[in-house]
Order: structure tokens, then sequence, then C-alpha cells
């Protein structure tokens, strides 16, 4: 006869969530307000992993062996995930959610309808509550972005990286140009507010070809635009195969004329990456920022909650598939860690 095995027995590297006593009780750190809080979602799926990128992203291809995206079971999973993480944030407002990945655009905007409403019946939003979704020019379809505004998105972030073919295809890209100047056209049409993402020092890149990407993005008047400087990362395709990039003096006279021409156009740089038109701050960044809290749910998701006495960060089971089975069973969270110092809080 088969034996059963049950499902908390299977998962043995699952730390199971200690009672809301256990945070609570007395501790070295002495906080008289906790910090605001935010939500963060992964959705880990893409149609390519790109080979700078070392985010948990997963490959996604349609009418592959894998058959159709699991929208509504990973769905299943983070309310799952949520749920059984209510007793840490219990009653405190949530100011943001930001829904990354991976390629969170890959969701229908019937899923994420679902989801954001799933999540409203559990926390309480605050009126101005900024949700944000990711997006790129790849999953981009006529009112698709549309779409996600009436399900409930407020800012979608959209990753365009380059407006030059050459450089779209050495990242690994599954966008062109075309495609990234409809995407941004449609999402300035559909939202008030929006960010976009380039990136720089790329491979081959000269400081003509900067100009010429970020005069390309100004002229789109997005009123938030997030600029990364390319860096190879281990265990990515880049740190085994390196390109050839930009030397230091060339990146650094890269970041000095895009601060300039973004600075000319009204954009503020108020982070390391980041530059707004006034009142297009993005709340989310600027609460990782000033070292709020965050609840993270989803595959790899991290999370940092303060209580009165102690601060604790949680980490989730990083495998979509894996993530899923542990969740729905009440054990996503694999790391669950005590942060004691202060300096060590924030």
């Amino acid at each position: 006869m088969k034996q059963i095995i049950p499902v908390a027995q299977a998962l043995p590297s699952a730390v199971l969530l200690k009672d809301i006593q256990h945070y609570m009780r007395p501790g070295t750190l002495r906080l008289p307000v906790l910090p605001p809080l935010s939500l963060y979602v992964h959705l880990p799926w893409c149609l390519r992993k790109c080979p700078y990128c070392d985010f948990n992203s997963h490959e996604f291809r349609a009418g592959g062996a894998a058959g159709e995206l699991p929208e509504q079971r990973y769905i299943d999973a983070l309310v799952a995930d949520l749920e059984a993480s209510l007793p840490l944030v219990w009653g405190r407002p949530v100011h943001s959610i930001f829904i990354g990945g991976g390629t969170p655009s890959l969701f229908s905007p019937q899923a994420i309808d679902r989801l954001l409403g799933d999540i409203r019946a559990r926390l309480p939003l605050t009126p101005d509550c900024e949700i944000t979704l990711e997006a790129n020019p790849g999953t981009f379809e006529k009112d698709r972005f549309k779409a996600f505004r009436t399900a409930g998105v407020t800012r979608l972030s959209v990753g365009v990286q380059s407006f030059n073919d050459a450089h779209l295809s050495a990242l690994g890209r599954v966008h062109d140009r075309a495609q990234a100047l409809a995407a941004v056209e449609e999402a300035a049409q559909a939202f008030d507010t929006f960010n976009l993402d380039l990136m720089y020092a790329l491979p081959g890149q000269t400081l003509a070809q900067l100009d010429e990407d970020v005069h390309t993005a100004l002229a789109l008047g997005p009123p938030h635009i997030s600029i990364y400087h390319l860096t190879i990362e281990p265990n990515t395709v880049f740190a085994k195969y390196p390109p050839v990039i930009p030397e230091d003096d060339m990146a650094y006279a890269m970041l000095d004329r895009l601060t300039e021409l973004t600075g000319v156009a009204g954009l503020q740089r108020y982070e390391v990456s980041a530059f707004a038109r006034p009142g297009h701050r993005c709340w989310h960044n600027l609460n990782y920022w000033q070292f709020g809290d965050y609840l993270g749910i989803g595959a790899g998701a991290h999370s940092k909650l303060s209580f009165a006495h102690r601060a604790v960060r949680q980490v989730r089971y990083r495998d979509p598939l894996g993530y899923v089975d542990r969740a729905l069973a009440g054990q996503a969270v694999t790391q669950d860690d005590e942060v004691a110092d202060r300096k060590s809080v924030v």
C-alpha cells in the first residue's frame, strides 16, 4: 500500500511561522512608533531570462511543456501566504503595493484584478495607496495597460532599458525599439503616473548613443525615470560570458550626462537611480530607502517587519512551483531571523 506523507512532513526546509506573542515579547529594541508598511508581491515568470538578471525570475513559454501560466493557483498561494502573515501586520495600514518579477504583465488583467481584490479584502489600504505593476514592452498589446488600470493598478513601471535595437539584442530583451515606444505611449495614455526604466554602460554603448536613449525617453514625457548602471552579477550568463562594457571613466561620464539631461528636463534625482517630476516620486521605493517595513509575498520574496521590541527579516521559498505547494500548506517562509541590533534594523 502506498504511504501517504503529510505535506508538513514532506516539506522539511520550511520554517513554521511563530506565534505573534513570540514577536511581541520584551527585547533589546525600543520602537515608540512602527514605520510605514508596504506590500511587495512577486510574480516570478518572464518570457526570457535576461543574461544580466540575477533576480528570482524563471522563463515561461506559452504552449510549452509547462502548459499555461498557473495564474489562479499561484494567486491561491499568494493569498494563503498573506493570510498566514496577517497576525504579524494586523491593523497596520498599507501605503503602497509593488507587484514585481519576473514580468508581472504576463499575468492577465483579470488575474491582477482578482489579486488586488483579495489583498483589499484582507489588508487596510490607505486611500491614496500607490499600486505599481512592472510591465515589459514584450508583453504589451493594445489596451492591456488600460485593463490593468481598471483592475486597480495606479502606477506602471515599463522596463524599456534602451531604445537602441542593437543594445536591446545584446541585453537579451524580447522587445524592439518600436514596441518600446508603443508601450510607453500606451502607458502615458492609461496612467496619471508611470515609470520608464533605462540602463546605461551597455555593451558597446557610446556617450552619443546614451544621449539618444535619454533624449528619446524624455521626449515621451515620463513623470519618472529609473536609470541603472549595467553590472555583471554572479551566477548570470554575463558573469560566465562577460561582454565588453564601457570603462569606469566612461560610465561615470555617462552618469554625469544623464543627470544633466534629466535635470534640464525638470526631473529631480531623489535616490541613486531614480529621477522624478514634482509629485511623482515612487512612495514604495522611498519606503525602502527610509527603512520602512515591507511584507513580501511570493516566490523568493523578502520581508522586514518591526515590532515594539524587535525587527524580523523573512525569506520565502524561491522555486515558483515549490513555493506554491509550501504556501498552500502554510509553510512559505524558509528563513525567519530576528535583528537584535538597531543598526541592523535599517
